[in-house]
């Protein structure tokens, strides 16, 4: 998939913006023209003093509270200043693509980040610009056009400035948003080609370790997926991360793993619930520490805290048999067939303690299912005749 290719819309997670982001915004547009006026070209003084007259009535207008009809006659005074300046020489060219940007701080003002953006794109379009102020308004107008709900084109825009913007401070940062965009668009391989890179830096944070296991998992690397979650484990995080990383090694085929990751969250106390307790029993059972299972199956039963039904009680028999405990699994398995009378559990239990050399207690149990009318049962006590 390449990385300009579209696909459908299906946000997933997306982080904060809206208002936040419009405040960000009109903030870093605003504070940046005292600082662009004299970077470039020399302006005229009756530019200069027109373009501080405009900057100061803007920022006398607070975000949230600003009056409607000082910022439209900011717009249409910026707006009309860019246009009469676009054909002029180097430093009317210069003026235009600043008037532009003041416009694009007064709409966001507004809310109106989709104007705000088409007015940026007309500023970096002007011949005078350096390439240094292109890439800012670049990568500012990518952050309307998401505000403004245009992804596709944000996401274009961003992979642009970080082809033309290595190094830059803000590099990392901007290649974790978009990453985030790609994924909330569900482009899983584009997000990948971002994103490694990205991991070769290491020290990622609790958001960006989510994000990457996000993103290995719909690209089936979930062994890649799942080293990066264990490395990020410990007692400080939550309990979602915990589950996490032991859901991700069930999809990896890692049963043993899975268990050994539920276990350690249980013991560390972000996980504590009966039915918690069930699914760690059953991930014991499932990747091979069935000796584990029972005895939590044991504790949870001493304890109330799982009901002694015969769901539980075939469980913890179960668990016991699969570990070769014999005394535990007989045990079990007579318990088990005291509570259900089932002429199948006390063949089972003679069947067991007949491979266990326990004779007396196979041939007790052989006849209680003998009794109850089970027939394969009296094939079996022909063993002790």
């Amino acid at each position: 998939m390449s990385r300009r290719e579209k696909s459908p819309s299906r946000p997933v997670n997306d982080i904060s913006r809206g208002k936040g982001m419009q405040r960000w915004v009109a903030i870093m547009l605003l504070s940046a023209m005292s600082a662009t006026a004299v970077a470039n070209e020399p302006l005229p003084g009756d530019i200069i003093q027109d373009l501080n007259g405009l900057q100061s009535q803007l920022a006398s207008q607070a975000s949230g509270s600003a009056d409607p009809e000082v910022l439209s006659r900011i717009i249409s005074h910026a707006r009309s200043q860019s246009e009469r300046l676009a054909g002029g020489n180097r430093a009317d060219q210069w003026a235009s693509a600043l008037y532009h940007q003041l416009a694009a701080s007064a709409l966001v003002r507004q809310g109106e980040n989709l104007a705000a953006a088409d007015e940026l794109a007309s500023a970096r379009q002007r011949p005078s610009v350096p390439d240094s102020q292109v890439r800012r308004w670049l990568r500012d107008e990518a952050s309307l056009r998401r505000a403004a709900g245009e992804r596709d084109e944000a996401i274009a825009l961003f992979e642009q400035w970080l082809s033309e913007s290595s190094g830059n401070e803000r590099y990392a940062e901007t290649a974790w948003l978009l990453v985030r965009m790609l994924a909330e668009e569900e482009r899983w391989e584009a997000a990948l080609e971002w994103l490694v890179p990205l991991l070769e830096q290491g020290d990622l944070s609790a958001e960006q370790q989510t994000l990457t296991n996000v993103v290995l998992r719909h690209t089936g690397e979930n062994e890649q997926a799942l080293s990066w979650l264990l490395k990020g484990l410990s007692a400080e995080s939550e309990a979602d991360a915990w589950r996490q990383a032991a859901g991700l090694a069930q999809q990896a085929g890692q049963l043993g793993v899975a268990a050994a990751v539920w276990e350690a969250a249980w013991q560390l106390g972000k996980l504590s619930t009966p039915d918690e307790r069930l699914t760690l029993i059953q991930l014991h059972l499932a990747g091979g520490t069935p000796a584990r299972a029972g005895e939590h199956l044991e504790a949870a039963l001493e304890t109330g805290e799982l009901p002694s039904n015969e769901e539980t009680l075939r469980l913890r028999a179960t668990a016991w048999q699969q570990a070769k405990h014999i005394d535990n699994a007989l045990g079990a398995w007579q318990a088990l067939a005291e509570v259900t009378q089932s002429a199948d559990d006390w063949r089972l239990l003679g069947q067991l303690a007949y491979g266990w050399g326990r004779n007396e207690q196979a041939e007790v149990a052989l006849t209680t299912a003998a009794n109850l009318g089970d027939t394969q049962a009296e094939e079996w006590l022909a063993n002790f005749r």
